[in-house]
Order: structure tokens, then sequence, then C-alpha cells
């Protein structure tokens, strides 16, 4: 494991990498939640069980038309959400605990922030159902520009637009921190940030100091690796 991890950083960057980690983080929370391998029964309900929750989502024709999952896909994916969120949302604690099941080896409490803030898209503090539905909706079916836009504003922590090395810096000593003792022996102090210096020098095609949302999908796109990576998604559900 940490081979692979030192010789992708090495050889391919830090961009691929953090595509990656989104991909493989994300399939992961999905497991968790009971959303992979699923199949729609014909006992699923036409509704969603609302008896029990706190927040009540939005009805399924409505997320149907704001979604491009099937009302079916939607009950089920209800399902497994409400079966670990009984309360029909989920606060950035309960992000960083799951997250700290996937990754027992590392500290993913600064990655997990990010990632909840990416799904948290009203910034309320908490992901409800909605938010997590219309986040699946972009990274499982999404276009390959929805799904780049997505992973951009990840990386965009103060959402001006642009990423900036420091933004990059965070992102990158998290996703050190998460991989823990996987990163061993590479992990050196200066590390993080000699991958972001690797990550302007392929992205930042203008050399002004940082990179814009055209920047970066246009530089994702020219990557095989990333590409291979977002098919990743392709018929999870």
């Amino acid at each position: 494991m940490h081979l692979f991890f030192r010789d992708k950083w090495e050889v391919e960057g830090l961009q691929t990498v953090g595509i990656l980690l989104v991909v493989c983080s994300s399939l992961k929370l999905m497991h968790f939640l009971g959303l992979i391998d699923i199949s729609v029964a014909d006992s699923v309900e036409d509704d969603f069980e609302l008896s029990t929750v706190c927040h009540r989502p939005e009805s399924m024709d409505k997320l149907e038309e704001q979604t491009k999952f099937t009302k079916k896909e939607l009950q089920v994916l209800y399902r497994g959400f409400k079966n670990e969120c009984p309360s029909g949302v989920v606060n950035e604690e309960n992000f960083k605990n799951i997250y700290s099941q996937f990754f027992p080896q590392g500290d993913s409490s600064m990655y997990a922030h990010f990632l909840f803030e990416a799904f948290d898209t009203d910034k309320n503090g908490s992901v409800s159902f909605e938010d997590f539905v219309f986040g699946l909706s972009i990274i499982l079916r999404g276009t390959i520009n929805d799904r780049l836009n997505w992973a951009f504003n990840l990386y965009d922590l103060n959402k001006d637009g642009c990423i900036t090395k420091e933004e990059m810096l965070d992102i990158m000593k998290s996703i050190y921190d998460m991989m823990g003792k996987y990163t061993y022996p590479t992990m050196m102090d200066d590390a993080p940030r000699e991958h972001v210096e690797s990550f302007f020098q392929k992205m930042d095609q203008n050399r002004d100091g940082v990179v814009t949302i055209d920047e970066f999908i246009d530089s994702c796109k020219k990557d095989e690796n990333i590409m291979q990576s977002m098919q990743l998604f392709d018929n999870v559900i």
C-alpha cells in the first residue's frame, strides 16, 4: 500500500492522487451507507418512510427532476442514508467519525472537514439527504466537466473561484495526515510543499500563482490517469 502511494505521488503528481482520493473516499462513504451493490427490490415502497426522522427530504418526484437518479434509485439511496443517519442529517462530527473508520492508521479529520464542506452546499453545518444526493448525482452521473467542477470546488477552500498554493498545501497536508503510516518512507516535512509546487507547475498554465477552474479542467482532461479515475464511478449504482 505505501509503495503504491509513494510511486503515485512521486510519478503522477498531487493532482492525480487528490482526484483518486475523492473517488475512493466517496466510494467508501457509499459503501458505509449501504449504497453500493444495491438492487431495487419489488418490495420497495412508493414513498419515503418519514415518520421517524427529524429532517424531511423533498418529495421523490422533485428530487428525481433535480438529479439524475430514478425514483426507485432515490428510494434505495434514502433507505441506506436513513439507516446510518436516523435524524435525516449528518453533522461534521458524524462525518469525521465515519472517515476515521475508513482511515484508522492516520488522522482523517481535516480531509473529512474539506469533504464535508463540499457536500454542505448551503453551509448550514449539516448534510441532508438532498445535499447528499445532489453531490452523488454529480459524482456518479455527471459529465466529466461536472465531476471536475465538483473536485475543483473541494480544493477551492474559500470558494473564490481559484485554487491558491496555500489551499493546496492545506489539502496536501490533510492527505498526508489521513494516509498516516501508508506514506512511509516518503513522509518528509517538505513533501507536501514539493507536491504543491508540482501541482502548480502542471496546472497553473499562465503562471499567475493561482489555478482557475478552466486551467484545472483543461489540465485534468489531458491527464490519462485522472480521466481513468473519473470512470471508476460509472455504473456504481
